[in-house]
């Protein structure tokens, strides 16, 4: 039985650009429906809420994170830039490292509790 559990959540800044699990999802999610709106129903937030996180990082960073594509056969949409790709890989890789920390230290505290 585990005594020690370690528990935390992880934001990370990046040229002034803050992003945590919530933002993450977003990006995930207007990645997998290309819609903000679509996006925003699958986390059951508003469009507005949406909207402003998108905005938020989108005037932090030098290079847009997420744009809007206008016209085209299926009416235009939402897409992840480039940049926004790469911050979601390092947010997604860092997020890994450290559930890896988090269980690292609890197993260490488990077991010089148990001695």
């Amino acid at each position: 039985m585990s005594l020690f559990q370690i528990k935390g959540n992880l934001w990370m800044q990046v040229a002034g650009v803050h992003i945590g699990k919530g933002r993450a999802q977003l990006l995930e999610k207007i990645k997998e429906h290309g819609s903000i709106s679509k996006a925003a129903q699958a986390l059951k937030i508003s469009y507005r809420q949406a909207w402003a996180m998108i905005n938020e990082m989108n005037r932090a960073s030098k290079k847009k994170i997420v744009i809007k594509t206008i016209g085209g056969s299926k009416g235009g949409g939402t897409i992840l830039t480039n940049e926004g790709e790469i911050l979601l890989k390092h947010f997604h890789q860092l997020e890994d490292e450290f559930q890896k920390f988090k269980l690292k230290i609890a197993n260490k505290l488990n077991k010089k509790s148990i001695k």
